[in-house]
Formats: structure tokens, sequence, C-alpha cells
């Protein structure tokens, strides 16, 4: 095992009365890239949300890069401030170009002065060939170059632990392809990595492991291919097979609205 830049022991959360997360033991790392997969329900988003305390867990202990996430004197925009999260959903500020929408956590959370956080915005989005956007808004951006837009972002903050929560869920599948060819770029960068996706191909392209999520604890993990191609558990086996389908389903759906 690499050294670790997160390690999670005995994780549990809840939402009232509910328990989302049942006891989840996770490491990730440096430079891993960590692919959570499970039905809808198992807790996977929760996961992510504690590690940067956007939900507070009931018990257990998360450390992230050498400071304890789950410590009653855990600075939490320090915690925040290592990591970058992309969510479902963009997340930009719709009041604000790009651009700004890039400097501003630079700004903010950073200390970077005005001009150096716009040579280095403007230097992330032309690696991202998103530079011609940089002055509009995001709403005249179409979904996948949001999305892609919210990565450069979480990128530009260096962070030590990269989270993306179905970062393609929202779009259609065209788009889908635009974001994907985004991360498994991102993914070659060597950056640690933890990602919510039912990406099979992306899963198969760029992840180090697999994790199964099933009813708040993980179920089964291993290397891509052994996990796509052998699953040891009935539940697992089953998870695989209905995400299949879907995609197949998906993509007849696709070429129907093309056609």
């Amino acid at each position: 095992m690499r050294d670790p830049v997160l390690l999670v022991e005995g994780l549990k959360a809840s939402y009232g009365k509910h328990e989302v997360l049942r006891g989840v033991n996770l490491s990730v790392g440096r430079g891993e890239k960590v692919i959570v997969m499970g039905p809808s329900g198992s807790g996977k988003s929760t996961l992510l949300k504690c590690i940067v305390r956007l939900v507070k867990p009931t018990a257990g202990r998360i450390v992230l890069d050498g400071d304890e996430v789950t410590s009653d004197h855990a600075d939490i925009r320090k915690v925040r401030a290592k990591t970058g999260f992309v969510f479902q959903q963009y997340n930009l500020f719709p009041h604000m170009t790009v651009l700004r929408n890039l400097t501003l956590p630079l700004e903010a959370v950073k200390k970077v002065p005005k001009k150096e956080a716009e040579r280095r915005a403007m230097e992330i989005l032309k690696e991202f060939s998103l530079e011609e956007f940089a002055h509009r808004y995001p709403l005249q951006l179409s979904g996948g170059q949001q999305q892609r837009v919210a990565i450069a972002r979480a990128l530009l903050m260096d962070p030590v632990l990269l989270l993306l929560d179905e970062p393609t869920s929202a779009l259609d599948p065209e788009l889908r392809l635009e974001v994907l060819e985004t991360l498994i770029e991102v993914a070659k960068q060597g950056r640690s990595m933890l990602i919510v996706t039912h990406e099979l191909d992306f899963a198969k392209a760029a992840a180090d492991r697999i994790v199964l999520m099933d009813n708040g604890v993980i179920i089964e993990e291993g290397e891509p291919g052994e996990i796509l191609s052998n699953p040891k558990s009935k539940r697992a086996r089953k998870f695989l097979v209905e995400i299949e389908v879907g995609i197949k389903n998906l993509s007849a759906s696709a070429r129907s609205a093309s056609a």
C-alpha cells in the first residue's frame, strides 16, 4: 500500500434516525485513483461529504494528509483547502464569469493576489481548451463545458485529494464522453483521486482500485480487472449486470434520439 493520503476507519453517518454509513474502512494512497461504485442509497456520496465535513460522522475516524478530519479541534477550512470537490451539478456561480469562478477560490482561500490568480486560471483554461470561454458566464456554456470548468477550478487549488461525485451523471452521452476524456487526462497526472461513478470504461482506463458499496458498507474491493470480470459476491455480480444493462439502454436511447 502506498503512503496513504486518506485513511477512513469505522466510519458511520446518519441522516436523522437513518444510518447511511455503517462502518466504512477505506484508504487512498498518494497518486492512487480509487473508484467507488454501488446502488443508489448505498452511501457513496455521503462518504465523500464526510471527508470534507459537509456531513458530520457519528462515529469513526478520517485522516486526510496527516490531519484528523473527525477531531473536535479539526480546522475544517484547512481540510477543505486540501481537497478539490466536483459535484454532480456543476456548482458554478452563475453571476460570475468562468474566469472569476476560478480566481475567487484562489484569492479567498489560498490568498493568491488577483493578477497571479488570473494568470494561473488562464493557464489551466488553456490546458482544458476552455480559454475562449474565460469571459462568458456558466449558462452560456454547455453542460460538458461547465463540468470541465468545475474540474479545472478544483485542480487549480492544487488539492492533495480530488473528490468527484458522479461527475457525468447529469450529462447526455456526447457531453459525458467529453468530460470522461478530461478526467482520463487528469488521472494521468498522478493525482490522488476518489471518484464515485458508474462509468465502466473510465474505471478500466484510469482506476487503480474499485470499491463496491451496498447498504452503507464496502462489500468488495480490488483491481479493476478483478472486480469487473470476476466479482466474488452475488450482490456485486448483480449490481454490475444492472450497470451494463443500463449502459446498453442509454446507448440505444442516444442512437434513437440522433436518428
